[in-house]
């Protein structure tokens, strides 16, 4: 298990300290409290989100410690009366406190649907409270560039995809989580050696702009790099001429195969792709190099793929950047962290709700696990169950956002809950997969879903929703809260 740098269980929210100070205050801090971390709404005009960063999480959540210098600087913050925030029992409590939560999450890889928990957190309020910020950070991004790369997949098919963002990459932290999930999404290989060393990804590269233009000719430096290199050659073609580029590259093309070695291929960065990838197929063709690839890069992303590939480019490699990694069409997922269910007086968990006017905000109630329906190996839809009532009595699932007829998932020949155990007090119970064996499993899981679930656009709705006792009781939760305010108003 990684150790965290010293100060990172300080990676938080102010208000989370100032919440667990006011439970502390209150005595109430130890009391057993459930928490779910999930998205509202599908990123891209997609349906679903792929699960990514657990991994990363996990890696905080077993370096949490607050050290002394943790310590000494949160009793250095002040109020708006220049007095100390906290008490020195209260910081005195922090530096003694390991978190004891117990964690059950969603596979890497798995496809999540609005509403689904990503993660199931329980355990002491204030420990569940604190680590909030955390957990959203790394999931949040990590799940919205998986699933960002697992649309580039689904288009780019049986083509490499290699991811290039690490120049574009929001800062390093940033970059190193795009390339962990982009490659758990779907891509091939990436630019970034360091993830490479990190993660066991495949790392790909050949040469920029900048080498072409160190030498007085084109010619000269695909020949300099060939005999660098002729095991790696990808000759970048568009620093002049594209077209009289590819020709330089046949040429020293050949050369390399007269000495043994072949010409991996040519990258395209600029221009209009399309056309010029299909005249260069014709001059790699007829001099012979029917194998060499394109590679294509600039400013590249799923919706671009697809037009190009529909109108007949034979690009085979495509290296993502910016809009990868950045998630340049939606930069954030927006998921969040919702108390769902809090010890009561009675030392028994009372579900709570958080309302909302907006009805798609208005959380669901419970310990919550998902149940997956199956027919045929193939995933018919999803039922959101609460643990305190128990497993699903009927197959029927709840629209969680709207009064319809319920779906009914009865045509299932198997089902699964995806919710797992992780922690348990604090320790690990699982031994979670690798890196490449999470992409797998991502892979696996886009072939288990319809088809028709993953166009990238106008897909047809997946069906899931609530159990019927969730869903009764979620209704019954808003009319009592609804009620209950409206008298305490008068």
């Amino acid at each position: 298990m990684s150790r965290q740098p010293s100060g990172r269980s300080l990676l938080t929210d102010l208000y989370q300290i100032t919440m667990a100070y006011g439970y502390w205050c209150q005595g109430m801090h130890e009391r057993e409290s459930v928490f779910h971390l999930f998205y509202r709404s599908p990123p891209f005009g997609g349906r679903h989100v792929v699960a990514a960063g657990l991994v990363t999480a996990l890696e905080w959540l077993d370096g949490f410690a607050l050290s002394a210098s943790d310590i000494a600087f949160l009793k250095s913050l002040v109020g708006n009366d220049n007095q100390p925030l906290f008490r020195d029992a209260f910081l005195a409590d922090l530096s003694k406190m390991r978190l004891t939560i117990d964690l059950d999450a969603m596979r890497e890889g798995s496809i999540v649907y609005p509403h689904e928990p990503l993660l199931r957190v329980r355990g002491q309020l204030w420990q569940c409270q604190w680590i909030e910020t955390a957990l959203l950070n790394t999931i949040n991004f990590q799940s919205l560039i998986a699933t960002k790369a697992s649309r580039i997949r689904d288009i780019a098919g049986n083509d490499s995809v290699l991811e290039f963002g690490l120049r574009r990459a929001q800062g390093v932290d940033g970059a190193m989580s795009a390339s962990r999930a982009a490659y758990l999404g779907g891509c091939d290989a990436t630019s970034n050696v360091l993830a490479g060393k990190a993660y066991g990804i495949p790392v790909r590269g050949t040469h920029a702009h900048s080498w072409v233009m160190s030498f007085e000719t084109e010619r000269e430096s695909f020949n300099a790099y060939a005999d660098a290199m002729p095991n790696n050659c990808i000759f970048l073609v568009d620093t002049y001429d594209t077209l009289e580029g590819v020709r330089h590259a046949i040429e020293v093309g050949t050369r390399l195969r007269n000495t043994g070695h072949t010409m991996v291929g040519i990258r395209l960065d600029s221009g209009d792709l399309t056309s010029l990838s299909i005249q260069a197929r014709m001059l790699l063709d007829a001099a012979g190099f029917q194998d060499a690839k394109i590679v294509a890069s600039n400013d590249l992303d799923e919706n671009a793929m697809r037009e190009m590939k529909a109108a007949g480019s034979p690009i085979a490699v495509w290296g993502i950047g910016t809009k990868l990694v950045t998630a340049y069409d939606q930069p954030a997922l927006g998921g969040v962290y919702k108390l769902a269910a809090i010890q009561d007086g009675n030392g028994k968990l009372s579900p709570r709700i958080k309302l909302s006017e907006t009805a798609i905000k208005t959380s669901v109630p419970g310990v919550l696990q998902v149940r997956r329906y199956y027919r045929d190996s193939h995933a018919v839809g999803d039922i959101l169950y609460s643990e305190l009532t128990g497993p699903p009595q009927s197959p029927m699932a709840f629209a969680p956002t709207a009064k319809r007829e319920p779906h009914d998932l009865s045509e299932h020949d198997a089902s699964e809950d995806l919710l797992v155990p992780i922690l348990r007090g604090g320790q690990r119970v699982a031994t979670l997969p690798s890196l490449i064996e999470s992409r797998e499993f991502a892979r696996a899981e886009r072939l288990r879903m319809s088809p028709s679930t993953r166009q990238l656009e106008d897909a047809p709705p997946y069906r899931f929703g609530l159990e019927e006792r969730l869903s009764q009781l979620r209704e019954n939760m808003i009319t009592q809260a609804t009620v209950t305010n409206v008298e305490s108003a008068k």
